[in-house]
């Protein structure tokens, strides 16, 4: 069951969508403002889901924030602005990022270019391309798709700490009034802060 427009981005789309996002982050921590998205590229004004994700290169690493929705009416290029404000603020991972943390930061940005309801996810999922959204006895939570595959998780681990994200029992997302979408698109990213993009 798709839920997103159909929107399928180039390479320089993408590139524009971490620049952008990258934009966002600079002008709230800095400025205390909202980055306006300007003259968006035409694959922006599709309406659809996008997420962004800040993570620090200091030290070991850490995930600074990470924000987005994938059931959205918006624009991309405004979804884009306010997903990278929200996971810059301290809502997302419990500490605003500061501007001496800027230069230090990677970000990426996961663009939904469709959603499937799924009652096998299992198998329907490939780890690395799908992020997944759990839903059920009114708790929700989502996941990054390139999460397993950084962490090494399988399947049945990405699915389990999704539930838990959401506050859901171990084995949840096998439960009939537990609901699991995939969420298929392209993850374009930093290689390095504020350096060149690379399609995941």
């Amino acid at each position: 069951m798709s839920e997103a427009q159909a929107v399928s981005l180039t390479y320089e789309d993408g590139t524009r969508a971490v620049e952008l996002a990258r934009e966002a982050v600079n002008s709230y921590v800095i400025n205390g403002q909202r980055e306006q998205p300007g003259s968006m590229r035409e694959a922006f004004y599709a309406r659809t889901g996008v997420f962004v994700r800040l993570e620090s290169t200091r030290g070991r690493g850490s995930l600074r924030g990470c924000a987005g929705a994938y059931d959205t009416s918006e624009q991309l290029g405004h979804q884009i602005v306010d997903s990278a404000i929200a996971a810059a603020s301290g809502d997302s991972c419990g500490s605003e990022i500061e501007p001496a943390e800027l230069s230090n930061l990677n970000i990426s940005v996961f663009i939904v270019e469709n959603t499937v309801l799924t009652d096998d996810p299992v198998n329907d999922m490939r780890l690395g391309r799908h992020g997944i959204a759990v839903e059920g006895n009114g708790q929700h939570a989502w996941m990054y798709p390139t999460l397993p595959v950084e962490h090494n998780w399988s399947e049945f681990e990405y699915l389990d700490r999704a539930c838990r994200k959401a506050g859901l029992p171990h084995g949840a997302w096998e439960d009939d009034d537990v609901f699991v979408t995939l969420i298929e698109g392209p993850v374009f990213r930093e290689r390095e802060p504020e350096g060149s993009i690379e399609r995941i």
